[in-house]
């Protein structure tokens, strides 16, 4: 099966050119091409796309807000593509996959082109239901399911799953966990943090403006304003500005 690729870009010009580059591969198969960021959630829920390449500055609505707004329904592999360089930490830990900077060569669109092939072939080759977690320590291997997760966080190159008392560290991204976490039960609050929504016992506004989510065994997260909508919509609420 041909790789469903989608490309969102408002100069029509960069699309093309992405076009034509894509059209070289006899894998790739374009689903549609959008400028506007506005909207682009609508026409990657109706194409249903593996890879997305992606515009970051987009009047009205920017990359970063697309997705957000897919929440979800976020492609498999997203390449960010951008002139500017200042956005590349934001675009990984937004979940990228990678991060074309304009202008770039054809050797360089391949090696991102490469890396899409590969994590969408990972991504369809495993279990689409994920119910535990190996850790690793000390020569042995503990399993931690799911359902016994309080939240996680963010700690360099690993996470920390917090079980009641417990801590316990994967050596993975939060972006690669977050994509295989049913988001029926876990959703990303800020960007070093993820709560399992059965845990959730309230919301609390503090004196800043910001929200602080308050869990059964009394921990407080802050909610980052960027996360509040996903929020929002996966507990059924709304939260005021």
């Amino acid at each position: 099966m041909k790789i469903r690729t989608l490309i969102v870009d408002d100069e029509p010009l960069a699309r093309t050119n992405l076009s034509l580059l894509l059209r070289l591969d006899p894998e790739i198969e374009i689903v549609g091409e959008c400028g506007s960021g506005v909207d682009a959630p609508g026409e990657i829920r109706s194409a249903k796309p593996d890879l997305l390449f992606l515009d970051v500055q987009m009047p009205e609505c920017d990359g970063f807000d697309v997705l957000e707004l897919l929440g979800k329904d976020v492609p498999t592999a997203v390449v960010f593509v951008t002139a500017y360089d200042q956005y590349a930490l934001r675009a990984f830990e937004a979940g990228a996959l990678d991060y074309l900077l304009k202008p770039f060569d054809n050797a360089r669109f391949d090696r991102a082109l490469d890396r899409a092939k590969q994590k969408i072939a990972h991504d369809k080759d495993r279990p689409k239901k994920l119910e535990r977690l190996a850790i690793k320590s000390a020569g042995q291997v503990a399993f931690v399911s799911l359902s016994e997760i309080d939240w996680i966080e963010a700690a360099d190159y690993y996470v920390g799953l917090h079980v009641g008392s417990k801590m316990h560290l994967l050596r993975r991204s939060m972006s690669e966990l977050e994509q295989d976490l049913d988001p029926a039960v876990f959703c990303r609050i800020h960007r070093s943090t993820i709560v399992n929504l059965d845990r959730v016992r309230g919301l609390k506004l503090s004196e800043d403006g910001d929200y602080t989510v308050l869990l059964e065994n009394r921990t407080c997260l802050r909610l980052s304003r960027r996360y509040r909508k996903q929020l929002q919509s996966r507990l059924g609420i709304r939260i005021s500005d």
